[in-house]
């Protein structure tokens, strides 16, 4: 049998459906399926056109460019290996 939830199966979502429908009745279930298909798509553009979604691939570009630099300004790099007190290219 399939798992959803580690303990939630078959027999349980059955019995949720059957709670549903009684206590909401057939009629209301789209209407309740509607609106809340609505809020998640109005949730879901809100998110996309946020200036958050901007604003945090910004800050990964500049942590990218911080890294590259970083990685530029290595010690290791810098120095000849064989003659550690002599700097490289002098």
């Amino acid at each position: 049998m399939i798992q959803y939830a580690g303990w939630l199966g078959g027999p349980e979502i059955i019995v949720i459906v059957v709670v549903i429908l009684l206590l909401f009745g057939g009629k209301k279930i789209p209407e309740l399926a509607k609106g809340l298909g609505k809020g998640i798509r109005e949730f879901k553009t809100a998110t996309e056109d946020s200036d958050l979604a901007k604003d945090i691939k910004d800050v990964a570009s500049e942590v990218n460019d911080l890294k590259k630099n970083a990685e530029k300004l290595d010690p290791r790099k810098m120095i000849d290996v064989k003659n550690p007190l002599k700097p490289k290219g002098k």
